[in-house]
């Protein structure tokens, strides 16, 4: 009897060992799948750096040569579209600065803070959020972005209105400014299609929000190659003016659209409707009696989740942590999300109160 018992006693032992070295096991292979998410995030980052500073030489180019023809042309609606190319020289550079901070992962502080602790395997879970805080960067420059827009918007739209009640400044340029609003459409359009082509394979918000800003651009360009062609066919005088507050407007709506997206996503919005459509999956995960709470996070273009889920009062720890597991994996698969983030509470009516002794 004592030797059965002793031989009973090992074979718990071995079992629980086993079953260690499963969890542990476990626990590196998700190491090692965040470990390779970030490469690829880094990756991405890394691309869109590139493609950026093509941005910023394409932007510097066009700013300098439209300029240099609104001088001698005198056309205002070509110096506003100057003005609209420099301020993608800014929003990129800021945007390039965001990207920096954001694959810096092996800087031992976020943007020259406090220093950081090293971490190792059993602090995956602050390593993330470390990281996830350096890609948050990418959207506060964003948002920085679209202030910059809106101020050389305002700037452009109140020299214009002020150009057009003044008869002197009312003239029609020179035809040397459709070289300038021509160069500027070709050299734009080729650097939307390289940015939107780069942002779709990468999945990159920086080089596709660069890609709708410079699509935009290039409308702007073409909007200024009209005007300025309408204006010396038919000879009107103040057709250059009013063009220029029209690129002025929609400098502003731009900007003004790049902040209110970045905005929402720095105060923790997201969209209702996925986050039901999330909560919809979730709840057909078997062993989750009801789910009370779900909460989606943007971190830059990383989407994190935090879950509360009601579960058997009864179940072991072992099984609510495979549930976890297989929530991660089933919203990973079907959502791309990388973490996400479950705690459990009993289920109120999986136990009586009497089975419970001691109070809360």
């Amino acid at each position: 009897m004592k030797m059965l018992y002793n031989r009973n006693i090992f074979t718990f032992l071995n079992r629980g060992k086993i079953y260690m070295s499963k969890i542990k096991k476990h626990l590196q292979e998700e190491f090692e799948d965040w470990e390779r998410e970030q490469l690829k995030q880094l990756h991405s980052l890394n691309a869109a750096w590139r493609h950026l500073i093509l941005n910023v030489l394409a932007y510097l180019s066009i700013s300098i040569i439209e300029y240099f023809l609104a001088e001698i042309s005198n056309s205002q609606t070509l110096r506003a579209d100057a003005f609209n190319n420099i301020s993608g020289i800014v929003s990129t550079m800021l945007l390039m600065i965001g990207i920096h901070i954001a694959r810096d992962i092996d800087d031992d502080d976020i943007a020259g803070m406090a220093p950081l602790p090293k971490l190792n395997m059993s602090q995956r879970g602050n390593d993330q959020r470390v990281q996830f805080t350096r890609f948050r960067y990418e959207t506060v420059f964003t948002l920085v972005t679209g202030v910059v827009m809106i101020g050389i918007a305002i700037s452009v739209i109140s020299t214009g209105i002020i150009n057009l009640w003044k008869p002197d400044k009312r003239v029609i340029p020179e035809p040397i400014a459709l070289v300038g609003a021509g160069i500027a459409t070709v050299i734009m359009l080729i650097v939307w299609y390289l940015n939107r082509r780069a942002g779709r394979k990468l999945q990159n918000a920086a080089l596709s929000a660069s890609a709708q800003d410079s699509l935009s651009d290039a409308f702007t360009s073409i909007g200024t190659l009209i005007s300025i062609s309408g204006a010396l066919i038919f000879k009107i005088t103040w057709l250059d003016g009013a063009t220029s507050i029209l690129v002025g407007l929609f400098i502003l709506y731009s900007g003004f659209k790049i902040f209110m997206d970045s905005s929402l996503n720095l105060v923790d919005y997201f969209d209702p409707e996925v986050e039901e459509e999330y909560r919809n999956v979730v709840l057909s995960v078997p062993g989750v009696a009801h789910l009370s709470e779900l909460k989606a996070h943007y971190n830059g273009n990383i989407v994190s989740l935090d879950i509360v889920v009601m579960v058997d009062a009864k179940m072991s720890v072992l099984d609510s942590y495979r549930i976890a597991e297989n929530i991660e994996r089933i919203m990973h698969h079907r959502f791309g999300i990388m973490d996400t983030d479950v705690a459990f509470i009993p289920d109120p009516s999986s136990i009586d109160d009497d089975e419970i002794k001691d109070k809360f």
